[in-house]
């Protein structure tokens, strides 16, 4: 699993709670969407949790990105805000996840709703 958000307090937080995750392991992080394109080609994970807006590309675009070009990696973006249903669309998320909620279970269940 890849974990991006421009806030590294975030990117610890979310990479601990993969940690704890039993079945999940931790590939790397990044903070940009640039970063996080690289870092798909580089790594290859099979899970992608991406803050939605970030400095440069953000989000929803290195989403849209990273599916085009490997279709088989599970984006789930999270944010603060729900962004609307079309934007999720748009950028070929899996899922949206409020930032509050990201814990091993959920994270567990997205996976095996969204995993292969």
């Amino acid at each position: 699993m890849l974990v991006v958000d421009d806030q590294a307090a975030f990117r610890s937080a979310a990479s601990e709670v993969v940690r704890a995750t039993r079945g999940m392991t931790l590939v790397g992080d990044a903070s940009s969407g640039e970063e996080a394109i690289a870092a798909v080609e580089a790594l290859s994970p099979r899970l992608v949790i991406m803050d939605k807006r970030m400095p440069g590309i953000g989000g929803i675009e290195a989403a849209r990105l990273i599916r085009a070009r490997h279709p088989g990696v599970v984006v789930v973006l999270v944010s603060v805000e729900q962004p609307a249903a079309e934007v999720l669309e748009a950028a070929g998320a899996a899922a949206f996840l409020p930032k509050r909620k990201l814990s091993p279970r959920v994270l567990a269940e997205l996976w095996a709703t969204y995993g292969p």
